[in-house]
């Protein structure tokens, strides 16, 4: 198996999404970071990617991570040895979905993007996790990293992604799938459906826990990733 672990940022989202996870995983894997800051469709953000990344990979992606790792392996698939998915989900946005991230694209024009990522802070965390003023300042400065610029095309690339429903049963690379309890944006039952749909697919929900899993409880998704990664 290779030693190369591709990890992918979700909506608004830096590096710092993975902070524990390269911290836990820099000694034992050549890590890569996915960058979706560039182009305003997955298409072209995962082609760009690719032209630079090693010949094969496991691949992590959360949240929009995870509509990325969809389409890697649309265009890669056999260079995807395995694949963990973690708050994410299959489904294409709905009108009302769809309606919100115009309006995000609208209000990234004039405002602040540090004020909107504190808005979305209590869709993206536990409730109890809204009181860990650090956690709550790593968001915004991920945010701030991003920029508006970026932050409008991330938006756009996920109005006019695909539904990826009918790609799951045909995914044969081992793929883990971690949600959060308490995931207000895509909750355990959408991984229940990706769980369903993936041939032998491995899922765990992690208690007390919102959408950003990998900064909320760090411990429990390294423990996660490492035995799946080394088994």
């Amino acid at each position: 198996m290779t030693r190369n672990l591709v990890l992918i940022p979700g909506l608004l989202c830096n590096h710092d999404l993975w902070l524990d996870q390269i911290g836990e995983f820099e000694e034992d894997f050549d890590l890569f970071m996915f960058d979706h800051t560039t182009h305003d469709n997955l298409p072209d953000m995962v082609t760009n990617f690719l032209a630079d990344a090693p010949d094969s990979f496991n691949l992590a992606g959360l949240s929009m991570g995870g509509y990325l790792a969809f389409e890697v392996l649309r265009q890669a698939k056999d260079r995807v040895e395995k694949l963990i998915l973690l708050d994410s989900n299959a489904r294409a946005d709905r009108e009302p979905q769809i309606e919100m991230r115009e309006g995000l694209i609208k209000r990234a024009e004039k405002e602040d993007i540090r004020v909107i990522a504190a808005e979305l802070t209590e869709y993206l965390i536990h409730p109890d996790h809204m009181k860990d003023e650090e956690l709550c300042e790593r968001i915004k400065d991920m945010a701030s990293d991003v920029g508006a610029k970026a932050f409008q095309m991330q938006q756009q690339a996920l109005i006019t992604r695909p539904d990826s429903r009918d790609l799951l049963p045909t995914i044969t690379c081992p793929t883990l799938i971690i949600c959060g309890e308490q995931d207000a944006l895509t909750p355990p039952k959408v991984h229940q459906e990706m769980a369903d749909l993936i041939p032998n697919a491995e899922f765990h929900v992690i208690s007390h826990c919102g959408h950003l899993s990998t900064m909320e409880k760090p411990n429990e998704i390294n423990k996660l990733m490492r035995a799946f990664l080394e088994s």
